[in-house]
């Protein structure tokens, strides 16, 4: 099942959260994942889907609103997508997609957009749920030397 989530989900969220950021490379710290996530809510920024399996969550993808100046039309940044280890091989990256699709539609939404590594294998399913490669457009990034 799949389901929007709200703040009150914040403490099911937070460790498929943390493990994600994990798997990029970044250090443990539910805590703070779930400060990060409750501020997303709290200012109305994020739009996390949330699934699970016998009510237990095995996967979320999150969603962060943006516009286009050119087109005049508000899009989706499909931010995150996490399936727990133990759930993969389900579909259930693909229902998140599928969800997350949906709900654009629904908002009347100009579509999603995603970034992903060149080698993360899940550009295949991307591929066959209708995303296409943007082979148009660079992407670059300025990082703040803070």
């Amino acid at each position: 099942m799949i389901k929007q989530a709200t703040a009150l989900d914040v403490d099911r969220i937070a460790p498929l959260f943390d493990a994600y950021r994990v798997f990029y490379g970044q250090e443990s710290d539910v805590e703070a994942a779930k400060v990060f996530l409750l501020e997303r809510f709290e200012k109305g920024e994020n739009v996390i889907f949330l699934a699970l399996e016998n009510d237990v969550a095995v996967g979320f993808t999150q969603l962060y609103p943006t516009f286009s100046s050119v087109s005049m039309q508000q899009f989706y940044i499909l931010n995150d997508l996490f399936v727990a280890p133990e759930a993969r091989k389900k579909g259930i990256g693909e229902q998140l997609l599928n969800h997350a699709k949906e709900f654009c539609k629904l908002k009347n939404s100009k579509g999603l957009t995603l970034e992903t590594a060149a080698d993360n294998p899940a550009q295949k399913l991307y591929e066959r749920l209708g995303w296409e490669k943007d082979v148009s457009y660079l992407h670059y990034f300025w990082k703040n030397p803070k």
